[in-house]
């Protein structure tokens, strides 16, 4: 048996196979599909038209409808997208649909993923969303497909699949306290590209992730689709299992690379040498250091997204602003409903983060995607036109975020914050 990485570890296993190499075409067992309310309509229209209007979901208790994108608004088609999720969970009695306007509504899917539990070492996660290699940071081979493959999976719980080759990255040293996951995935992306790894899987190892939350591997994961890869996967350890606790919803397998493992490239990076960094507009690959930018005036902040949007990102805004007042228009929006819960509980200097943001002028806003996808003209915190705009969301191509005459710069929660106290981008460390 050949030498294998986790991704082909994980795929070999869910293939009923012993061994895989990258290039094989592979039919897998799924253990987790997820959609939200933009193509979940569209996966079930396709999965009644192909398997018929009464036809049996494959496992109701495997199928995650997370609706998060366009949730709070008076778009008359985004709520009709709505009212057609709430009529299929309903006929179909869903256990894990989370209904907006309920108890049970949560917001950001990928972060949901993590924490109702779907995120589990060893596991196969599908969704229909780029970003769906945000799970990979739990040591799961996830990753994101078309409508047409989402309505296959929930007919059946398979899907075809080609083995990726394997880039390792290896982020070494110890983190400085002013830089976070944001600027590491951002200076991979500037260095390889956009393309770089396309339909590749890109594995994180080395001292800086194992002593990274799992927050910051997250991001971590999510962004490797800004490079063009398959899938993004961080091998599971105890900080992976602290977080997943007694909430796994499936059988917990730890899987790491043989050590004779195939990478088709690896980089090695020392963190102590990297810099607040930003993502220029239009590209995630338009890299450039903060103190670079420092004379570029801004418009306005954003700090949210499945990128941004945790309770760790807003810990390390609320640090730089603790005091202070913005000098721009700053957006504060949780992923979840758990993260915006946990703002009002969590506390730096005694103040609650909820009250920090306020009283430097923040404005909050509901759990939801919001303004990272841009979104009907009434969602919160959209861009306008001509606006420049310093943001912890994963994209930046034109109207990303709103207004296709809008300019937006990607950076972490410390960069964005830094630059909403001051109108300019800015180094974090020059305050």
């Amino acid at each position: 048996m050949n030498s294998m990485t986790i991704t082909e570890k994980i795929l070999a296993a869910h293939a009923g196979k012993e061994s895989v190499s990258p290039g094989e075409n592979l039919w897998v067992d799924v253990d987790y599909l997820m959609t939200h309310d933009v193509f979940g309509p569209d996966v079930v229209r396709i999965f009644q038209a192909e398997f018929g209007q009464d036809a049996k979901i494959w496992n109701k208790k495997r199928f995650a409808l997370i609706p998060d994108h366009y949730i709070f608004t008076k778009d008359i088609l985004a709520n009709k997208n709505i009212e057609f999720l709430n009529d299929f969970a309903a006929k179909n009695e869903l256990p894990y649909y989370y209904q907006p306007f309920t108890d049970r509504y949560s917001g950001v899917c990928h972060s949901t993923l993590a924490q109702e539990g779907f995120d589990v070492p060893g596991g196969l996660l599908i969704g229909t969303d780029s970003h769906t290699c945000t799970s990979g940071a739990f040591g799961m081979f996830s990753t994101g497909v078309g409508t047409t493959d989402g309505a296959f999976v929930l007919g059946t719980g398979k899907i075809w699949l080609n083995v990726p080759e394997s880039i390792k990255v290896v982020f070494e040293g110890e983190m400085p306290k002013y830089l976070s996951a944001k600027d590491l995935i951002l200076h991979l992306i500037g260095d390889i590209g956009v393309n770089g790894a396309s339909y590749k899987a890109i594995e994180f190892t080395g001292g800086a992730i194992e002593n990274m939350n799992m927050e910051g591997r997250m991001t971590l994961c999510n962004m490797v689709i800004e490079a063009g890869a398959k899938n993004g996967i961080i091998a599971a350890d105890k900080v992976a299992l602290d977080y997943i606790g007694d909430r796994a919803k499936g059988p917990i397998k730890i899987v790491n690379s043989d050590t004779g493992a195939k990478y088709c490239l690896v980089k090695r990076y020392n963190v102590q040498n990297i810099e607040p960094t930003v993502a220029r507009p239009h590209s995630p690959d338009n890299k450039a250091t903060a103190r670079s930018e420092a004379n570029t005036k801004i418009d306005r902040a954003y700090i949210g997204s499945c990128t941004g949007g945790s309770i760790a990102d807003f810990t390390a805004a609320a640090e730089i602003v603790f005091g202070k007042k913005v000098a721009v228009d700053t957006f504060i929006v949780p992923a979840t409903e758990k993260v915006n819960k946990q703002i009002k509980q969590v506390t730096f200097k005694e103040k609650t983060l909820y009250d920090i943001f306020v009283e430097a002028g923040c404005q909050i806003g509901l759990p939801s995607c919001a303004a990272c996808l841009g979104g009907p003209e009434d969602t919160f915190a959209r861009a306008k036109d001509g606006q420049i705009v310093i943001s912890t969301t994963n994209r930046n191509f034109p109207g990303r975020m709103g207004s296709p005459k809008s300019f937006v710069y990607l950076a972490s929660p410390f960069t964005t914050m830094a630059s909403a106290l001051t109108g300019k981008i800015t180094d974090p460390r020059d305050l």
